[in-house]
């Protein structure tokens, strides 16, 4: 199967628009895992992605008809901004359709580049039927994200440079993965000239349609999708990509939020470059493949795949890096609710340094600290802490991989409520565009009073929202059938330990 794809990309002429990006090492990261890691800069082509590689080499495929009939797309990000300029290139006319949801500099990116856009929708799948009807009422030509052989094939290309770019020794090479072009045409050509080097796809934890798909044998829709890493924020593996993958990859390995962020921050402090989270995801897969393998002295390669990021998200990016390295830890901690208690608790934690403390007067017994902790990458580190505490005497729940609490608790620990009665909480996501917090409202406070709100919006395209409501318990149902009709992910935080230590 590879075999099939090895002309393809080595016939992909790209190179006068897209460039060979470098292949850098990683000093410090390479140190910290005790492995040889380089980077494969993609972050570096003139749409800060790899994606100008696979939308050329399709346009380039296209006939003179075709070209002149004009292009369509629907993507949210890369893929439009590649193709736009790709287009432009040409001489060839290209509309994008992009949901209304797009951060404004990825639009405002898209017309630099040429590219007519067209705004549909709250999200890709919206945006992308829109694109069909126009496909037929214009006749136009799609250009697809991943989904296509010519796409798939100039992605490839990025593992053509890598092996000519490192001849040595390749022990395993890190691919992120969407829909699934980029790893694919990177896999057949590396299984097929080196078939020797092991290949790791990674996923985020929330979107990982590939390694289900591995597991079921099958491609299955996911039903709901992370959007923290856009861009490789994907319901299903494509169909080509699959038929390639399925029999040729190595693994698929998935990383949370928090361990991107983390190497987000360890690419800046190699290259000072700012990566997006899917453009760091491969190395996150990178470390995690480190800790648990425990191998050293390997030669590990990551696809940097993209700089594409809203400067908006550094916050939170930055609030999250020291969970994702393992150098923080969020404790929940009862203490005594006396003088000198926070001293004594302070004194206790030693040579850990005290990165945060929320606290508010609950009673005269008892007081409820959110604490974040200095911590050693070292997991038992976070134990031995958690288990130094309880053997003084606190009681301590550990909620370092708690949603709630980093996302809105942290933000907001302000005591307990006892006058709201009947409360109940849950955790939304919803489009984030001009009036949508409003209209969220509007919908949700019809009824049921609206005892607790705490807001958060990290620049990306989705607002986060902690909900408290005080609903009689014969009226939940009504609500349950409220909350369907929002159309809005959702999740029930009752009984979520954050919630109810601080604020329940």
């Amino acid at each position: 199967m590879p075999q099939s794809y090895l002309n393809r990309i080595l016939d992909a002429r790209i190179y006068d628009l897209a460039i060979e990006t470098p292949l850098d090492d990683t000093s410090l990261v390479s140190e910290r895992m005790g492995n040889h890691v380089l980077l494969k800069r993609e972050d570096l082509q003139p749409v800060f992605s790899f994606k100008i590689r696979g939308a050329y080499n399709k346009l380039l495929h296209l006939t003179d008809e075709q070209r002149a009939g004009g292009v369509i797309t629907a993507s949210a990000g890369n893929h439009a901004q590649g193709l736009a300029l790709a287009a432009r290139h040409m001489g060839v006319n290209a509309t994008i359709v992009m949901p209304r949801t797009t951060p404004a500099i990825k639009v405002d990116a898209v017309k630099r580049h040429g590219g007519k856009v067209a705004l549909f929708g709250d999200t890709y799948d919206e945006a992308s039927t829109h694109a069909q009807t126009l496909l037929k009422e214009k006749d136009l030509t799609y250009i697809p994200p991943y989904d296509d052989p010519d796409v798939i094939a100039g992605q490839g290309t990025v593992a053509m440079e890598l092996l000519r770019q490192h001849p040595a020794r390749i022990d395993a090479v890190f691919i992120p993965v969407g829909g699934g072009g980029l790893c694919a045409g990177m896999t057949a050509y590396i299984k097929c000239v080196r078939p020797e080097i092991k290949v790791f796809a990674v996923e985020p934890e929330d979107a990982a349609c590939l390694k289900m798909a591995m597991e079921a044998k099958r491609r299955v829709m996911l039903p709901q999708v992370g959007i923290f890493a856009d861009g490789v924020a994907v319901a299903r593996i494509g169909k080509e990509p699959f038929r390639v993958l399925r029999k040729t990859i190595d693994g698929v390995i998935t990383a949370n939020a928090d361990e991107m962020c983390a190497a987000i921050k360890d690419i800046f402090e190699d290259t000072r470059s700012i990566a997006e989270p899917a453009g760091a995801l491969s190395l996150a897969g990178l470390k995690k493949y480190v800790a648990q393998t425990g191998c050293k002295g390997k030669t590990l390669i990551a696809i940097d795949s993209g700089a594409n990021i809203n400067f908006d998200r550094l916050r939170y990016i930055s609030e999250r890096t020291e969970i994702g390295e393992g150098r923080e830890a969020i404790l929940a901690v009862t203490i005594p609710e006396k003088p000198g208690s926070y001293m004594k608790f302070c004194s206790l934690m030693g040579k850990h340094s005290i990165t945060e403390f929320n606290y508010r007067f609950a009673d005269n017994l008892d007081a409820h600290i959110f604490v974040g902790v200095q911590i050693s990458p070292d997991k038992n580190d976070r134990e031995d802490i958690i288990s130094l505490l309880k053997g003084k005497g606190y009681q301590v729940v550990d909620m370092t991989d708690n949603e709630v609490a980093k996302l809105h608790i942290r933000h907001m620990v302000g005591g307990h409520a006892p006058q709201a009665k009947n409360e109940i909480v849950f955790r939304f996501e919803f489009p984030e565009r001009p009036g949508a917090l409003l209209n969220f409202l509007t919908k949700l406070a019809s009824r049921w009073n609206i005892s607790m709100f705490h807001y958060r919006n990290h620049g990306s395209a989705y607002g986060r929202v902690l909900v408290g409501m005080q609903v009689p318990k014969p009226e939940r149902k009504q609500l349950d059938v409220l909350l369907k009709a929002l159309g809005y992910p959702y999740r029930d935080e009752t009984k979520n330990e954050a919630y109810q230590y601080f604020l329940g």
